[in-house]
């Protein structure tokens, strides 16, 4: 443990204080900059994506300790194919990574994991990775502590149409009605089924776009967005965007 000298406690930034009785129940978060923080220094864009990781640790952890229910981070998108093969390759090296040295820790913290996304739909290549997903869900879908979501192979647009495919086949085999199709029943079919709804969207790194996450479920969310590229995310930049959310009036449409 590194321990505070007097003058460097005196310095060190008041904790933030936050009402946890008006903290999001289910927070999503697009981790956008690693390529350029890596870039600004010189680094390969791999270099930041590992910086990344380490900033995720920091925000998973933070989350549960303020007893935040859910948890979406979108890891890596279905158009994110088009990336080198060089940068592909670090990204799911770095996921296996990730599962293999903190899936006990996770699990031992009653973390819950649920992966948004077409796993077997991942490349043939990549059976370790796909392996090690299913393994981190089966070992911890018992869990009920805070539920971490990794978009993983995600398109907000295919998980619609996704949904609405398995509708359609349900109602030609005659299982169901069109008249029976309702906003539960469709939403029961994507892949945040059985999640609060989001209601904390926040975005690093200065761009304010969707990129194709989330799009059904971000309906009624409250945005948040910094130029803090993602590796810089710490704990009091998330405590800070938080803040900044308890003050929000929510109003759904209403006055």
């Amino acid at each position: 443990m590194a321990f505070f000298g007097k003058d460097e406690a005196q310095n060190r930034p008041r904790e933030i204080e936050l009402d946890r009785s008006r903290l999001p129940r289910h927070v999503a978060i697009i981790m956008d900059g690693n390529g350029r923080w890596a870039q600004k220094r010189g680094l390969p864009r791999t270099f930041g994506h590992k910086a990344g990781v380490e900033a995720l640790r920091e925000i998973i952890r933070h989350s549960d300790e303020l007893g935040i229910e859910a948890l979406t981070i979108y890891a890596f998108s279905t158009e994110n194919w088009k990336r080198s093969a060089e940068e592909v390759g670090a990204l799911m090296g770095l996921l296996l990574e990730y599962f293999t040295k903190e899936l006990d820790e996770l699990n031992e913290e009653n973390v819950q994991i649920r992966i948004l996304g077409d796993i077997d739909g991942m490349p043939a290549e990549l059976d370790k990775q796909k392996s090690a997903l299913h393994a981190a869900i089966e070992r911890t879908k018992g869990n009920t502590g805070l539920k971490l979501c990794i978009a993983l192979n995600y398109g907000g647009r295919q998980e619609i149409v996704r949904a609405a495919r398995i509708l359609a086949q349900q109602t030609a085999q005659g299982l169901i009605s069109p008249e029976e199709i309702d906003m539960p029943r469709f939403e029961s079919q994507l892949y945040t089924a059985g999640l609060p709804e989001v209601d904390f969207l926040i975005r690093t790194s200065g761009e304010i776009r969707l990129s194709n996450f989330l799009l059904y479920q971000l309906a009624y969310a409250e945005f948040y967005q910094t130029d803090i590229l993602w590796p810089d995310f710490d704990r009091r930049a998330y405590d800070e965007a938080l803040l900044a959310y308890t003050k929000r009036n929510r109003r759904f449409g209403g006055v």
